[in-house]
């Protein structure tokens, strides 16, 4: 497809004015995405579930409902955020790319360009409806294919159609083509970014910033001294040896000259990263190589490639300054824009008789590192038969990394993990500091406990700390979906490492592991679950409202507090066998969506959740004693209790039930014993205890000058 501007004088004048104006127009949103996560949602519907935009790169995981166990199907992103490379006219144009999990293009949307060939088609500009045409052919492309734009003659002159060679071959648009070359940077770069960090195409390399030649020259070598210490790169294969590749495909025996002269060469390449003063002066000498990066004005990644043999680098009609259809370069499993540089005739320096040599280069934003490992990429390509040819392709690749004292290398980065405890570093010294405060009331809960308004007002503040800032702000919402997460990961032998990139659920797990030795579960369910001081908060009011209070029988309350034990049983034998259906089942715990996303979720799960609440207004804390399959857990973690910590008398339970008749969670028994398992660590018990004015037989005993003695606290 071709697009051609019209060129007269009226209209190169006014199109020049209207650059102009738009230059001095203020930048606005240029500077980074605008887009939502609703946004986002609109765009991709049902069965697709956009999630939280991630803090490692700046793109939005999409799952499926259809398979929530594989994780994110696709992930979608802006690419001003990653890629604001300016365009034409010096502003970052904006796409809204998307890609699945094997990194192929799902789609891409203009979102924003001010590129005048693109605008004011009344004046000459071609309109925006051939850079969209442009980005439509992205989908469906992979970003493991070597991408080229090409035009008519570029394309057609071979017959090498865009499936010919294995290239994601994208029809070009004339006279627009800068635009179009970044275009292409901006949306392979970013898409290449969220890939390598998402997809694994950086499994072999630590993310760092790409590493930077030595501005100088280290040693004076020659050709064949540079050749034997892998500053250049050599590949030579023979007739017999590429016939050998083609085996038991089309392309077997469809090659008469290859027969006729097996042992000739039919490639023998050269490749050197030029950027590296030791290597570039070596082969182009100092004059050649000072005039070559003068010209080098945009810091271009540079490559010399010199071939001889039956292998082209470029085809007859090839133009300077594209891509060739033959050669590519890929790092990390993924293919950049690798683009001729306009010198077609290069003189080296001590090389061998060379039928080709030319420089390649790279953008600097194209994430290439030119320090690690590389490869470059040929295509040969047979035709079998005349009128409809059938072809066949096979790949060469030459792995190519220039020595490492060449470089210097920016530091080791911190491991990811370790990046987000850094981010989270003031929200973990606050939660560190309140559970250090919690730690030092449990040990010595009288002075806070005596005084009931005392006790009050501090359960009541710690309680909005739990809900505002532990559970909607820093979302510390522990769930039962981390044990039956665990339970997966153990099952499908990947460990446990993931819980080290959520820093604040990890100190409240291993805080509340500590507590389970000291106290029982009471410490988390009591004061550190969000949830639980919301339904605390809701019974408040409902007392406050004289709402009626329902009392069940002892019986049917022990009875009842065994059913979190199955739920809980349920969700880990599915999380174990049945993992889908266990993430439907995870629905029963409230947490998401009361206080992971606030309640801006679908109205059946608000619902439910409001419905819990309601139930724990007219049952005290209804859920977590009933349904909870985290206080499930959390009393069998209880078991690891070691101290009997709140003291009994001998005239507890018998006869006084001072204590019983004030415990909203019947965790007392009649005897007067503590249920550990069901208590949930109000001190409202510690504080009747140590006071005189409340405390049944001290005040009896007194009025006799008795004194009172501690009995052993027992446990149920």
């Amino acid at each position: 497809m071709f697009y051609l501007i019209g060129r007269s004088g009226l209209t190169v004048v006014a199109g020049a004015c209207l650059v102009a104006f738009l230059a001095f127009l203020p930048a606005g949103d240029a500077a980074a995405g605008s887009l939502k996560k609703e946004d986002i949602q609109r765009r991709f519907g049902v069965p697709y579930e956009v999630q939280e935009k991630l803090a490692e790169v700046p793109a939005w995981p999409v799952t499926s409902s259809l398979e929530k166990e594989v994780g994110p199907v696709a992930y979608v992103f802006e690419s001003i955020d990653i890629a604001p490379l300016p365009g034409f006219e010096g502003s970052p144009m904006n796409f809204l790319i998307s890609i699945d999990r094997k990194g192929n293009f799902m789609d891409v949307e203009v979102l924003q360009q001010r590129e005048p060939v693109f605008t004011f088609r009344d004046l000459g500009g071609l309109g925006d409806t051939p850079l969209r045409d442009f980005i439509a052919q992205y989908a469906g492309k992979s970003l493991n294919q070597p991408f080229v734009i090409a035009l008519d003659a570029a394309r057609n002159h071979t017959g090498l159609g865009r499936q010919a060679v294995g290239h994601a071959t994208l029809d070009g648009i004339a006279k627009a083509t800068t635009s179009v070359r970044i275009v292409n940077q901006t949306v392979l770069t970013s898409a290449l970014v969220v890939a390598r960090a998402k997809l694994g195409f950086a499994e072999h390399r630590e993310q760092r910033q790409p590493a930077k030649p030595l501005p100088e020259v280290i040693e004076r070598l020659s050709f064949a001294e540079l050749l034997d210490q892998g500053m250049i790169g050599h590949l030579k294969l023979t007739n017999a040896e590429i016939e050998q590749r083609f085996v038991g495909t089309d392309g077997a025996q469809a090659d008469p000259e290859a027969l006729a002269a097996p042992g000739d060469a039919f490639v023998d390449l050269y490749v050197a990263y030029l950027n590296a003063p030791t290597i570039g002066r070596a082969i182009l000498g100092d004059q050649q190589y000072e005039t070559m990066m003068a010209r080098n004005f945009d810091h271009r990644h540079l490559w010399w490639i010199g071939s001889s043999g039956r292998f082209r680098l470029v085809s007859d009609d090839f133009t300077p300054g594209t891509q060739s259809p033959y050669v590519a370069l890929s790092q990390d499993g993924g293919f950049v824009d690798f683009r001729d540089q306009g010198y077609e005739s290069v003189n080296v320096i001590g090389a061998p008789t060379l039928g080709e040599s030319r420089i390649f280069g790279v953008g600097p934003d194209a994430g290439v590192d030119p320090g690690s490992a590389l490869e470059l990429v040929l295509t040969v390509t047979r035709a079998k038969g005349m009128v409809l040819p059938t072809l066949s392709h096979q790949k060469i690749t030459l792995d190519y990394r220039p020595p490492s004292r060449l470089f210097v290398y920016p530091p080791t980065p911190l491991p990811e993990w370790l990046l987000a405890w850094q981010s989270r570093w003031l929200d973990i010294a606050i939660i560190g500091f309140s559970l250090i405060l919690l730690t030092l009331v449990l040990a010595r809960p009288r002075w806070v406990s005596v005084n009931p308004q005392r006790l009050r007002l501090f359960r009541q503040a710690f309680l909005t700390f739990t809900l505002f800032f532990l559970g909607w702000h820093a979302q510390g919402q522990l769930s039962i979906v981390q044990v039956t997460g665990a339970v997966k990961s153990l099952a499908g032998g990947h460990g446990l490492s993931s819980y080290l990139y959520d820093p604040v659920s990890l100190v409240l797990i291993g805080f509340t592991l500590f507590s389970f030795v000291l106290w029982g579960r009471g410490t988390f369910c009591g004061w550190l679950c969000p949830f639980g001081a919301l339904q605390e908060f809701v019974g408040d009011f409902a007392r406050f409202l004289r709402l009626p209070k329902l009392s069940l029988p002892a019986k049917l309350v022990r009875r009842l507090e065994n059913i979190r034990y199955v739920i809980l049983a349920v969700l880990v034998a599915c999380a174990a066998f049945a993992p889908t259906i266990g993430e439907n089942l995870n629905e029963v715990e409230p947490f998401k969506t009361s206080i992971t996303v606030a309640f801006d979720r679908g109205w059946p799960f608000v619902t439910y959740a409001a419905l819990l609440l309601l139930a724990g207004a007219l049952y005290y804390k209804f859920f977590c004693r009933f349904l909870c399959p985290l206080g499930g857990v959390m009393s069998l973690g209880g078991k690891l209790r070691r101290l009997g910590w709140l003291a009994r008398r001998s005239e507890c339970g018998q006869p006084c039930q001072r204590c019983k008749s004030a415990c909203r969670y019947d965790a007392i028994e009649p005897s007067g014993e503590i249920r550990y398992d069901h208590c949930f660590q109000c001190l409202d018990c510690v504080g009747i205890y140590h006071d005189p004015q409340r405390c049944v037989p001290i005040m009896l005993f007194d009025k006799k000058g008795v004194r009172l003695e501690p009995r052993k606290s027992g446990a149920i």
